[in-house]
C-alpha cells in the first residue's frame, strides 16, 4: 500500500515545464502538489480547498507572484507561503518578503527549496532527508 503524502503544496508556475518537473520531484519526497499556471486559478483554489504551503513564481501571466501572495495572504493569513523564482535580485527577494512570504529561494536550488519547506512545516521533516 502506497504512503499517504505529508503535505499538500500549490505550486504557482507559468512555465509548463517548469511546473510539471517540480510537481514531479516534490511528488517524490511524498509531497501532494498541485500546480496551477495563473494567479486566478490559484485564487479559485484556495477559494474552496485548504493547502500547507503556497509555492509561487515571481512571473505570473495575469499578475506578479507579490500581488498574487498579499491576495493569498488575506484569505489565508497562517499558510507559509514560499518564492521558487528566477528573479534572483535582492530587490525582488525583499519584495517577496514584504508581500508576506516566508522565503524567497532561487531557482534552481532545489536542495534549499527542499530544505525551506522542511523548515517551514514540521510534518515535512522527512523531505529533505
Amino acid at each position: 500500500m502506497p504512503s499517504q503524502p505529508l503535505i499538500r503544496v500549490l505550486y504557482v508556475e507559468h512555465d509548463d515545464d517548469s511546473r510539471e518537473m517540480l510537481r514531479l520531484l516534490l511528488a517524490l519526497s511524498r509531497i501532494d502538489v498541485t500546480a496551477v499556471a495563473t494567479a486566478e486559478s490559484a485564487l479559485s483554489l484556495i477559494q474552496a480547498d485548504r493547502f500547507d504551503l503556497y509555492l509561487l513564481d515571481s512571473w505570473l501571466p495575469d499578475t506578479n507572484g507579490f500581488e498574487l501572495c498579499r491576495q493569498m495572504r488575506e484569505i489565508h493569513p497562517q499558510t507559509p507561503v514560499l518564492f521558487f523564482s528566477g528573479e534572483a535580485f535582492e530587490a525582488d527577494k525583499q519584495r517577496g518578503i514584504e508581500a508576506g512570504a516566508i522565503a524567497y529561494v532561487c531557482k534552481p536550488d532545489l536542495p534549499e527549496l527542499l530544505g525551506s519547506i522542511s523548515r517551514f512545516l514540521p510534518q515535512a521533516a522527512s523531505v529533505a532527508a
